[in-house]
């Protein structure tokens, strides 16, 4: 497994909100004349502390982030700097690097050969990378590659199917926003007054960034509107500034990983929660970085007792309710909940834990060492038979691809399918949580306290 988080908990907290200070937001008036003078500039080795603009940032096809400022870019959230031409040596090869004008990578859901390469834009050519290397037939014109998108860009991010309607990617130049739909190839032009200029923008872990100045701006990428708490410092949040660290951190702790449910929803994100934040663990890429459950189940708000997944919604077991959201880009809890947990599924609280295989209708709840089953088709919801359990003190449960997994302290079981957890229960052997669920390695990811709307 590849570990990127150890990096990102040290340097971000991009998702929540609690008086990181307001600076000034800077506006590109004119997109060439920003950059007069960075030659001589970048000759000192910029710091990125000093509160730089950035012209691009983009992720590459591992999920390291690229930050571009003149002829520089940044790797990752501590490196120092280097010269652009020294990893996308073509730049130069066709326009002496002043400057990138945006970046973005790639996302296809047919996975087909432009899926997760970098795009590079400089004034009316644009550059394919993968793996840092030119793809054939590279640069092209803009008007060729993406009709309808202008010159000269601002900003660039990626918007894959399901946070937008289609795989698509969005343009910034001015006031103007492009919507271009990459099956397609058409544009739809939209006017987001609730943004500033953007000179870059970002999409990390389904959350998208609009940077501004040394500010970033966070903003729904279907209707552009923007969360309160808004523009933060880059400072605060990308990198590590002396001055800068807000401190009053709270963890999803790897020394302590008992989890109070797990889950993976049907279109395979998986979550795992504690206490007041979840871990998106199917990204590991780009970076395992907890995030406060209001952001995205604003009304369960924290300390979870079991959830589950079931017919493209997710169930929330929380004391003696039970909250049901609609799965899909953007949760939405359904009409008429929460509900009793003795209404919904015929149960008293409390639940230790529960899951449901994914394609299957049966509901499993664990109470105490034993383990009930339900039909989810039927109503009202009965008990159909109970399983002793081989282990005490189960604290989450899920059923994916990997088969079950009962989570005990800092270690978890896995077995093949429900039925042979009794079978097989007292041969299998314990496996470890932080490292194989958390990935953690004995690593604290860390969240900066407070709150952060979601988009």
């Amino acid at each position: 497994m590849k570990l990127l988080f150890g990096t990102l908990c040290v340097c971000l907290a991009l998702a929540v909100s609690f008086g990181a200070p307001t600076h000034h937001i800077d506006t590109r008036t004119d997109h060439n004349s920003t950059h007069t003078g960075d030659h001589e500039h970048h000759a000192a080795k910029p710091d990125r502390c000093d509160g730089i603009e950035f012209d691009a940032i983009a992720p590459d096809e591992n999920g390291t982030i690229h930050f571009f400022k003149g002829d520089q870019v940044w790797k990752g959230f501590k490196m120092p700097s280097e010269l652009v031409n020294g990893t996308f040596h073509e730049l130069d090869d066709h326009h002496h690097v002043d400057h990138v004008d945006a970046a973005f990578r790639m996302h296809r859901q047919d996975q087909t050969k432009d899926h997760d390469h970098i795009f590079i834009f400089m004034g009316d050519k644009v550059f394919s990378y993968y793996n840092h290397s030119l793809e054939k037939g590279y640069p092209k014109e803009i008007r060729w590659a993406f009709p309808g998108i202008p010159n000269n860009l601002d900003a660039a991010v990626e918007c894959p199917k399901g946070e937008c309607i289609e795989d698509s990617v969005i343009f910034f130049k001015g006031e103007n926003v492009y919507h271009f739909d990459v099956n397609t190839k058409t544009v739809k032009e939209k006017e987001w007054p609730q943004l500033p200029r953007c000179t870059s923008a970002l999409r990390w872990l389904e959350h998208y960034y609009c940077v501004h100045g040394h500010n970033f701006t966070r903003f729904n990428a279907v209707t552009g509107a923007v969360p309160e708490g808004y523009p933060k410092d880059m400072r605060g949040y990308f990198m590590t500034c002396p001055g800068f660290d807000h401190g009053h951190e709270k963890h999803f702790n790897c020394t302590n990983p008992q989890l109070d449910a797990i889950t993976t929803d049907d279109a395979g994100k998986a979550y795992s929660f504690k206490g007041e934040l979840y871990l998106r663990l199917d990204n590991q890429r780009d970076g395992l970085h907890p995030f406060p459950i209001a952001n995205t189940w604003k009304e369960v708000h924290s300390n979870v007792d079991a959830v589950f997944s079931y017919d493209n919604k997710l169930y929330f077991i929380k004391g003696q309710q039970v909250y049901i959201y609609k799965s899909g880009a953007h949760y939405t809890l359904v009409e008429g909940y929460p509900k009793s947990l003795k209404e919904e599924l015929g149960v008293e609280g409390p639940v230790n834990a529960a899951f449901a295989c994914e394609g299957k209708s049966i509901a499993y709840i664990i109470q105490g060492q034993k383990m009930y089953s339900m039909n989810l088709t039927t109503t009202p919801r009965t008990m159909m038979k109970d399983t002793i359990l081989p282990m005490t003190n189960v604290g989450a449960a899920t059923c994916d691809h990997q088969g079950v997994r009962l989570f005990v302290g800092s270690d978890f079981y896995r077995f093949d399918n429900p039925n042979s957890i009794a079978v097989n229960g007292t041969a299998v052997l314990p496996q470890k949580t932080p490292k194989n669920i958390l990935g953690c390695d004995n690593q604290v990811p860390t969240i900066h306290s407070g709150t952060h709307a979601s988009n």
